[in-house]
């Protein structure tokens, strides 16, 4: 694989020039985080600019982030709810499918943006030098402001219901942060490789609806034999839905300490392997893009 070093002269104040070597990282294991905090201002412009883009010339505008989940919602009322008999009692339906599918449907987007976000920046990629590492990062934050469109329609519905905060909303921000990592970290993992074959974006698809129904979003964790609840802990999700219910609602069991921890595992170690393998392809990205 081919990489690239690129020289820029900078003026100094006595007159003379310094010159700036950029060379692509030598070792695995130089992530180079501390460029990512130098370039904060464009993490926050390509933030905005998703944002931006998202819902410019639209005629509902913001309204897509709440009109989506809504009428998932109020399908897996009827279908999974009222039909299956799936949802728990002592929580209302809506509340039990809408609490599940805001922090799933904020994943599935910022899987989605993560995964096309080299390709689809390519131009910028072949021209200017900042840490590659800032694009999945960006394309996983912008879709937090979604979340919290959603997550006021959330709110709007427990107290329609009768549902009031309680100490387990505490654990909301720990949950939030395992559904970011979660997303950035298989986002890193498919990013990279959507730059090597275009075809990866294809799948993504069928990626996600196949996720969805591997966790907990139309049906509660409790219907899994506890014997295998570790096992289904290994798809992070099933732990933060399983949290998000419980935190949102306060009511019911508190989500298995083992499943979470099984998912907090889970996310460790995709994030880091999708850092250093991101960080292996980011020499050869601008060539292959």
């Amino acid at each position: 694989m081919a990489s690239v070093t690129q020289s820029t002269s900078v003026p100094l104040h006595s007159g003379a020039s310094a010159t700036i070597r950029i060379e692509p990282p030598r070792g695995l294991f130089e992530l180079r985080l501390r460029e990512v905090w130098a370039y904060r201002e464009l993490l926050y412009f390509f933030v905005w600019r998703d944002v931006k883009i998202r819902y410019k010339q639209t005629v509902i505008g913001i309204l897509w982030v709440v009109i989506q989940p809504v009428l998932t919602m109020l399908i897996f009322t009827l279908f999974f709810g009222r039909l299956a008999k799936l949802a728990p009692q002592g929580v209302p339906a809506p509340v039990f499918y809408f609490s599940a599918l805001v922090p799933w449907t904020y994943f599935a987007y910022a899987l989605q943006m993560t995964t096309n976000v080299v390709v689809d920046n390519q131009r910028l990629i072949t021209k200017v030098y900042f840490p590659r590492l800032i694009l999945p990062i960006s394309a996983a934050l912008s879709g937090l402001v979604d979340f919290a469109i959603g997550f006021v329609v959330l709110a709007v519905f427990c107290f329609a219901y009768g549902i009031l905060p309680t100490l387990a909303a505490l654990w909301l921000p720990a949950l939030l942060a395992l559904a970011f990592f979660t997303a950035l970290g298989v986002g890193l993992w498919l990013s990279a490789l959507n730059a090597l074959y275009r075809d990866v974006r294809y799948v993504i698809p069928f990626l996600i609806q196949f996720w969805m129904f591997a966790s907990p979003v139309a049906y509660p964790s409790t219907l899994v034999p506890q014997r295998w609840r570790w096992l289904y802990g290994l798809n992070p999700m099933a732990g933060v839905i399983d949290g998000f219910r419980w935190a949102i609602t306060g009511r019911g069991q508190a989500p298995s300490l083992l499943l979470l921890l099984a998912s907090a595992f889970a996310v460790a170690l995709v994030v880091l392997g999708g850092l250093f393998f991101f960080n292996r392809m980011e020499s050869s990205v601008a060539d292959r893009v």
